[in-house]
């Protein structure tokens, strides 16, 4: 039923057109046939290769690619990113509290002091003290900046965050802090999450279902146990043995 879900791909193909000789752009196909769906309340894992397509089914699901055959469907509003690299997603410019309240300034609904509230209790909820309110994202921390950038992703309450590698450039302790935190948002907020990773110890320990991708296609999804006590095929094999 569609009211269990946040998201449905069905048979989607997509790619770019790049540059070529004499100028002629030339059609590079990335996804192939990919279809899935993602499910309310779920974290659903998304492992493969670098090269194999991950990104480009993020910007897919965005809508800043356009598929050329197959369709995304939403049953929520768009969803948010939460990026790999917080230091680049945020605006260096300005302080944390400029860029947390910027999306509500866009979004209109809110006067000053209403938006002010919203983003100190953003701010509670990912738990950072109201004194980062006023610095620049270069003055905290790496996990600071991811817990920033958790922030920005949900200061508009969306029902279903896409997590593009967030966590690949911290360290363990750190890492381990951050899961547990998106697994408690989770829960406090009714949240889907696409989890893009190649760390499938951290696909282990978060997700809750996972799909295996291979040269764009999805060569197989299951639950976490399905995938890494009995995975069908050769490649999420490959996968496993690499990670131990």
């Amino acid at each position: 039923m569609s009211e269990d879900l946040v998201l449905s791909l069905h048979h989607v193909t997509s790619g770019y057109r790049e540059g070529g000789i004499f100028g002629k752009k030339v059609y590079q196909e990335v996804l192939h046939d990919v279809s899935f769906d993602v499910r309310r309340g779920e974290i659903l894992g998304l492992v493969g290769e670098s090269g194999t397509g991950k990104s480009t089914l993020a910007r897919t699901i965005l809508g800043i690619v356009q598929p050329d055959e197959g369709e995304v469907i939403h049953y929520t509003k768009r969803p948010q990113m939460i990026f790999q690299d917080p230091f680049s997603s945020l605006n260096p410019a300005y302080t944390v509290g400029w860029i947390l309240e910027e999306p509500l300034r866009i979004y209109g609904k809110y006067d000053a002091a209403e938006r002010k509230r919203r983003v100190r209790a953003m701010l509670e909820r990912v738990e950072l003290p109201p004194e980062v309110l006023d610095v620049k994202p270069h003055e905290l921390s790496g996990g600071q900046r991811q817990r920033v950038s958790i922030a920005c992703a949900l200061i508009r309450r969306p029902r279903f965050i896409i997590a593009d590698e967030p966590v690949s450039a911290l360290d363990v302790t750190i890492q381990a802090q951050i899961l547990k935190l998106l697994k408690q948002l989770r829960s406090e907020l009714d949240l889907s999450f696409l989890f893009i990773s190649h760390d499938l110890n951290v696909v282990y320990q978060l997700c809750d279902r996972v799909l295996v991708m291979k040269s764009g296609r999805i060569v197989e999804q299951g639950s976490v146990e399905e995938i890494f006590d009995h995975p069908k095929e050769a490649y999420t094999r490959q996968l496993l043995s690499a990670a131990e």
